[in-house]
């Protein structure tokens, strides 16, 4: 894969356009987490040093196109941004009347989707974007996975084009974790419905040593097995398609290990009491909520002897703590490991900062979407749009 880094461009003096991904959660119109700024900080403060003059844009939440609402606006970003970088940032509500910058060189744009075209990816408005900068750095890898005017038409008519820091990582970390791992490879996919990530499955299982199901996802492949799973959450009109996967799985030499015990409850609740039981065991109105202790230190065995690691999703219900113990041995088996591990989506960072294992991942993607269709060999807008231009 050959593209432009920011580092391959030369910045001085020119006027820098950053698409970033700052679509952080607001509630009574404060910011409650900020990751997702601090992630593009980086690439800012490069083009800065560059002695460039930088123009912001994120989307937020998802305006109506045509207007913006104060909790639409982006200037609440834009505020938290400027205490981070220490600069004053020259907030611009619409940028059709040009950009005036700061002493300090950085202005901010308001909403992108509060644009007409935006998500259309309408040409016109890719070239109005591009008319505004010398250079557009694509640095919001959790868009990557959509053609939108400030992602993409705006890099068809943009002198240089060039990825950021972050885009950069991301795609690094997604290549060496998919594109050429070192084997053997665990692929972990929880979550609670097979519907989601049939393709994902699919597709890791012509590639991985080892793949490890969890939360809903596996109770439909215990069903395949031949299992009661009672009340548990299943998609039982999927079993054909867990019974494939297992299949090829096994035609290629590799595994889908399924536990002998699980962890079952009458109810998914705080006050939900923690049964061990054996599979064959499991009554019909039970809810398998985790897997067994055990099952979870074989598992932990097997990641000892993998190189690569792929995970997405928890094992079980791991927001309660009685149903956590499955996620967290597993969890732990990654950060002790010596192996490459990647790993992504919401639930799956949560479960990571639950049990203070954040620094202790080799690298932890901001994607969601992105990362998935990634994964499933999907050719995304953002990367072929780098490659393009790098030509």
């Amino acid at each position: 894969m050959l593209y432009k880094k920011i580092t391959d461009i030369n910045l001085n003096n020119k006027i820098v356009f950053i698409r970033t991904d700052m679509n952080v959660p607001i509630q009574n119109n404060q910011i409650i987490d900020d990751t997702r700024i601090k992630a593009g900080l980086k690439t800012i403060e490069y083009a800065l040093k560059c002695n460039a003059k930088v123009i912001i844009a994120t989307h937020l939440g998802r305006p109506v196109e045509g207007s913006c609402t104060e909790k639409d606006s982006t200037n609440i970003i834009a505020d938290r941004l400027s205490k981070l970088l220490g600069h004053k940032i020259n907030f611009i509500k619409d940028f059709s009347y040009g950009i005036n910058f700061t002493d300090n060189n950085i202005a901010m744009l308001q909403n992108v989707r509060c644009n007409i075209g935006e998500k259309q990816n309408s040409l016109e408005l890719g070239k109005s974007y591009a008319n505004l900068c010398d250079v557009f750095i694509h640095d919001a890898f959790a868009t990557a996975h959509r053609a939108e005017s400030s992602t993409d038409a705006i890099g068809k008519y943009a002198k240089e084009v060039g990825a950021g820091f972050l885009m950069s990582s991301e795609i690094d970390a997604l290549n060496k974790a998919f594109t050429n791992p070192k084997r053997p490879i665990m692929a972990i996919i929880g979550g609670s419905k097979i519907s989601t990530k049939l393709s994902l499955l699919d597709k890791l299982a012509d590639n991985v040593d080892y793949l490890i199901v969890g939360g809903g996802i596996l109770n439909t492949f215990l069903l395949a097995a031949g299992f009661n799973v009672a009340k548990s959450l299943v998609e039982t009109d999927l079993v054909k398609e867990a019974k494939h996967i297992i299949n090829k799985m096994e035609k290629r030499g590799a595994a889908v290990p399924l536990p002998k015990d699980v962890i079952v409850a009458k109810e998914c609740s705080t006050n939900a009491i923690a049964i061990n039981k054996n599979i064959d065991n499991v009554n019909n109105d039970d809810m398998i909520l985790d897997i067994d202790s055990s099952f979870a230190h074989e598992l932990a065995k097997i990641i000892t002897n993998c190189n690569t690691i792929i995970w997405n999703g928890p094992i079980g219900v791991f927001e309660l703590d009685q149903f956590a113990n499955g996620t967290k041995i597993i969890a732990n088996a990654i950060a002790d490991s010596s192996a490459f591990s990647l790993a992504g989506g919401g639930d799956t960072i949560a479960a990571i900062n639950k049990f203070n294992l954040y620094d202790k991942i080799s690298y932890i993607s901001t994607a969601g979407g992105a990362l998935l269709e990634f994964l499933e060999g999907k050719k995304l807008p953002a990367i072929s749009l780098l490659e393009e231009r790098a030509q």
